[in-house]
């Protein structure tokens, strides 16, 4: 099974991350921070990513941390459950239209974390949270998740719907790139031998 499990304790926050590969969407989030646990249940039931995320953070300060520092263990949790990523897909690509909004999304599952993010909210905040943070979950994700992460906007007018298609493009990326190939058996996919 490609299952892992990442805890991650800092002075911040206190995080524990679990994520199945070959799951079916399932979910149990809870990060204290309402709209946050919103969008990762979308990660999770579209990408057909088993997610299990508790954290505890500082949110007295603001959400920032526990936004990055789930981002972080989360990333951490998909690279180490793809192992060598022998037999993968490793690229995936979303174009996700949610009413006004449409997001698209490329990436690669290439060991070189890189984030290419041209989304611009129309406001700051979406309810009490900092519509920043959307970006910084991602690079965060990208990052410890050796991911090379391209996040497009193509158009929106409403800050919501504009994170919950990124969200939901990036999980439908990720569906496509972690599935295994009939075709290629074990073989890892890279001219290199090694991802």
């Amino acid at each position: 099974m490609r299952e892992a499990l990442i805890t991650r304790k800092t002075a911040e926050t206190e995080i524990s991350a679990s994520v199945n590969l070959d799951g079916s969407g399932a979910y149990d989030i809870q990060t204290g921070v309402g709209f946050f646990d919103h969008m990762l249940d979308q990660l999770a039931r579209h990408s057909l990513i088993d997610i299990t995320l508790k954290a505890a953070g500082d949110l007295h300060v603001d959400d920032h941390h526990t936004v990055e520092d789930c981002g972080i263990a989360l990333g951490q949790a998909i690279a180490q459950a793809l192992g060598d990523k022998r037999g993968i897909r490793r690229y995936g690509e979303c174009h996700l239209p949610m009413d006004d909004a449409q997001v698209r999304c490329a990436l690669d599952l290439s060991a070189r974390p890189y984030l290419v993010w041209n989304v611009d909210f129309p406001s700051e905040k979406i309810g009490t949270f900092d519509t920043e943070l959307v970006r910084e979950f991602f690079q965060a994700l990208a990052t410890h998740g050796g991911i090379t992460l391209h996040i497009d906007q193509i158009h929106g007018i409403n800050s919501h719907h504009i994170s919950e298609a990124a969200f939901k493009a990036v999980a439908r990326a990720l569906r496509m790139a972690v599935e295994t190939d009939p075709r290629k058996g074990d073989a890892i996919p890279s001219t290199k031998g090694a991802l």
